[in-house]
């Protein structure tokens, strides 16, 4: 099959695009390099540096190499920044998407969406939060991401494509970068290794669902692989505390951590875990990757100097 991957150099689209080259699928990257670097590549993948909000260069990159498959992945997905920019997130999310969804109709592509359950369901949504639970964001990331989903929805309706979305819960794992904003198990554990004490926004007491890279890749492949329409929550189905993420990293430090308390942040929710009972019976599909052995490896891979091919 061949594949394009939007956002294919970043944290989850690089491990995604390793995935389908290593079961011989043929991969094409699209990616700004904006957060994406290109050295988290293998040498087979085709990378077209280019934005999604350029509607000609990625219908034309998608009409020039005719994929069967779209993958989905570029984003923003900070939700500070989406709070101060949130005309410059909504160009990225929905724009974007829309752009991507163009360009795979002309082409005949199916689209999987990788959706962000973490900020989609709102601060009353039950815990764990199914897919059809109201989504009621708490911030313009969500908003845009919904959005997405809605236009990837009317797709499906109008034009009759069997695009799927897949609502991913709080992704970590190698190649997650410690100095930025992409996620707490990095960046705490790049704090500890530096001998800083992590920062805390609010108490610690915020939670979510933490789901290992390679779990959130094999959902991808499942989805792939299925070739049906859907919906669906790829997560864990586990509330973990921000203080819960200090205890576990201190158990593979192999000392107490202390913390920096700070202020919370704006359009953050205060808890958070998806359900996945749904994409179990639909696609066979569960997380197998324990927290404290996920987050052993994202400690030793910083501990190594953070190199961009390492492996999930």
């Amino acid at each position: 099959m061949r594949v394009l991957v939007t956002g294919g150099a970043g944290f989850i689209g690089s491990h995604l695009a390793d995935a389908f080259l290593a079961r011989g699928d043929e991969v094409i990257v699209v990616d700004d390099l904006s957060t994406g670097r290109a050295g988290r590549l293998d040498e087979p993948t085709w990378l077209h540096k280019l934005s999604i909000t350029d509607a000609g260069s990625i219908g034309e990159i998608v009409r020039g190499t005719r994929p069967e498959l779209i993958c989905h992945l570029a984003a923003h997905i900070d939700v500070r920044t989406s709070v101060d920019a949130p005309a410059q997130d909504a160009q990225v999310n929905v724009v974007g998407t829309v752009n991507v969804l163009e360009a795979a109709r002309a082409a005949g592509a199916r689209v999987l969406f990788g959706s962000s359950g973490g900020t989609l369901y709102g601060r009353n949504a039950p815990i764990p939060s199914r897919e059809d639970v109201l989504p009621l964001p708490e911030s313009p990331v969500g908003i845009a991401k919904y959005c997405a989903e809605q236009y990837i929805g009317l797709y499906n309706r109008l034009h009759g494509t069997r695009h799927s979305i897949l609502r991913l819960a709080n992704v970590y794992g190698p190649r997650q970068d410690p100095a930025g904003d992409a996620g707490v198990i990095p960046i705490f554990c790049g704090c500890v290794l530096a001998g800083n004490d992590p920062p805390l926004y609010g108490d610690g007491s915020q939670t979510r669902d933490y789901v290992y890279v390679g779990d959130a890749v094999s959902a991808f492949l499942a989805a792939a692989d299925a070739g049906r329409p859907g919906t669906w929550n790829i997560g864990t189905g586990v509330e973990v505390s921000v203080l819960d993420i200090v205890a576990i990293i201190g158990e593979v430090a192999g000392h107490p951590i202390a913390t920096r308390p700070g202020r919370p942040r704006a359009g953050e929710l205060l808890r958070s875990s998806l359900a996945v009972d749904r994409v179990a019976r639909d696609l066979d599909w569960q997380a197998r990757t324990p927290l404290g052995e996920g987050i052993g490896k994202v400690y030793r891979w910083i501990e190594a100097g953070a190199p961009d091919r390492a492996a999930c």
